[in-house]
């Protein structure tokens, strides 16, 4: 009796990971091969186009590596600049 209710919590309520695989089985009931090859390729090119730092500007509005070494070197050298004023 106990393994008939291994899926459901206390409440006799689906659980989360139970849910999922229903999901997911439900999916891939319903679409085929190249369902997936698209939503994969839509994927790759949406992360691709987020992680290119300064090449065309489509950084998801994140400062590259080299913008934020400049700026830091700039700030830096401002800091120096003061305290030899003093």
């Amino acid at each position: 009796m106990a393994n008939n209710n291994r899926n459901q919590n206390n409440n006799g309520k689906m659980t989360v990971q139970e849910a999922g695989r229903k999901g997911g089985e439900a999916t891939s009931n319903n679409h085929n091969q190249e369902f997936y090859q698209e939503i994969g390729r839509k994927g790759g090119e949406a992360s691709n186009g987020n992680n290119q730092n300064n090449n065309g500007n489509n950084n998801g509005g994140k400062m590259s590596r080299e913008e934020a070494g400049r700026k830091g070197g700039e700030a830096s050298r401002r800091n120096n600049n003061n305290n030899n004023n003093n």
